[in-house]
């Protein structure tokens, strides 16, 4: 089997089905499994998956297991030589895995692949970041990029430099399509489960490169992806919450005590200014 496809659904019966409907339609070239894992949609999206696509392998969870923990369910059954975690409110565009599985054959040390996220109106989808730091970590926690977006530190967090046009390593890709070696999973394990959302991506891109896989971006394979998140979109306080924690973690896992510690003392803050923001909206 070249390739294990992961789609993780919550209430997205509709943009899942689309996401289906273009792998089966756009992979053509390489032998390929697919794996649903419907985190209790409770809007009919496990029933439309049965009903319209049953050779997809279902897996049908009691709750909200969370992203990674979700993917990891079907990581330990794919048998592919690559996995993809795949956003379910995403659409194949042009044969994209199949130019997605020959890229990383092409650069054998390559662990995690991207390509070219596009917006629902095909306009280009900033999806490369460079590593999390303290400094833009605490600015990001105290609202400034609201007030500041264009600072100099933000730019560099969200390589507004990077040019999509080209093949490049990078540090970390937006985990809506990560395309990972076998190699990498056999080496460094499955995504880390106490990550419920956010931050698991940027993790797993970590820990690949600390192996001494590299990870890289092509514009030679594009995807669509709906309802990219806004740099400054404003969390409401049970996010914000989720949020935080997965941040500290990161740090934990991957920063200094002294930037944990740091992280810690600044993270109340940003609950007091989400629940403000939360408060005023329902005025």
């Amino acid at each position: 089997m070249k390739l294990s496809i992961i789609t993780v659904g919550w209430k997205v019966k509709d943009l899942l089905r689309e996401c289906l409907t273009s792998i089966f339609e756009q992979t053509q070239n390489i032998d390929f499994e697919v794996f649903v894992i419907d985190n209790n949609s409770g809007d009919g999206t496990a029933e439309m998956v049965q009903n319209e696509f049953p050779q997809v392998n279902l897996i049908i969870n009691p709750g909200n297991s969370g992203f990674a923990k979700a993917n990891n369910q079907a990581i330990v059954r794919a048998k592919g030589e690559y996995v993809l975690l795949l956003n379910p409110d995403t659409r194949i565009l042009d044969r994209a895995l199949d130019k997605m599985v020959s890229f990383m054959e092409s650069k054998t040390n390559c662990g995690i692949g991207a390509c070219k996220l596009l917006n629902s109106d095909l306009s280009l989808q900033p999806s490369i970041r460079r590593f999390p730091k303290l400094i833009d970590q605490v600015l990001i926690l105290l609202k400034v990029q609201h007030l500041f977006a264009n600072l100099k530190i933000f730019k560099n967090y969200l390589a507004t430099d990077f040019d999509y046009a080209q093949d490049s390593q990078v540090d970390q890709v937006m985990g809506a399509f990560m395309l990972i070696r076998r190699g990498v999973i056999d080496q460094i394990g499955m995504l880390d489960e106490e990550f419920w959302i956010w931050f698991e991506e940027v993790d797993f891109c970590q820990r690949t490169k600390k192996a001494g896989w590299e990870v890289w971006y092509t514009p030679r394979a594009n995807i669509v992806h709906h309802f990219g998140q806004s740099f400054k979109q404003k969390m409401s306080f049970e996010k914000q919450k989720i949020f935080n924690a997965s941040m500290r973690l990161y740090f934990k896992k991957h920063h200094s005590r002294l930037a944990y510690w740091t992280l810690l003392l600044v993270q109340p803050i940003s609950l007091i200014l989400a629940w403000g923001y939360q408060t005023l909206r329902k005025k």
